[in-house]
Parts: structure tokens; sequence; C-alpha cells
């Protein structure tokens, strides 16, 4: 799953504002504000959240899951390996 926190983070590291990623995904500017102001987790409909990660992994974005090969360990994001 994605937080708030790692969806801002893959924005700035981007360089990519909250527009650009809701025409990007798909998505209305207003859902991508509701998801960045939430706490924790985002919530939504699979297919909201599908094209989120979608949009975020074609723009070179590599999400961390909690538990997943880190070298500090816990979530995060980070631009993928060419």
């Amino acid at each position: 799953m994605l937080t708030a926190a790692q969806l801002r983070a893959a924005r700035a590291l981007v360089g990519m504002d909250q527009r650009s990623l809701a025409g990007a995904s798909g998505l209305s500017l207003p859902t991508i504000q509701r998801m960045e102001a939430s706490e924790g987790l985002i919530r939504g409909n699979v297919d909201s959240l599908m094209k989120l990660i979608a949009a975020l992994e074609a723009a070179n974005v590599e999400l961390i899951s909690e538990g997943a090969i880190s070298e500090k360990g816990g979530r995060g994001v980070r631009l993928k390996s060419r």
C-alpha cells in the first residue's frame, strides 16, 4: 500500500505538482489533494490507486513498501535504476 507521505515524496522527487499527477493518472485534482491530506495509508478504490501507482512508475518512481529490501528499512520512494 501507499502512504500519503510517500505520495508527496514521490511527487517531489520527480518535480511533479498535484495538477500534473492528476493529469498523468487520470484522476481529479481534488482526489490527489484528498489522498495527500490523508493520514497514514491512502484509502481509495483499487482502480484509482492502480492509476496513481502506474503514473508514478511511468515517472520513474519506485515505491518502497514496508518490509521491502531497503538499506535503512521502512517505507519510502526512490528513482528507478536505469
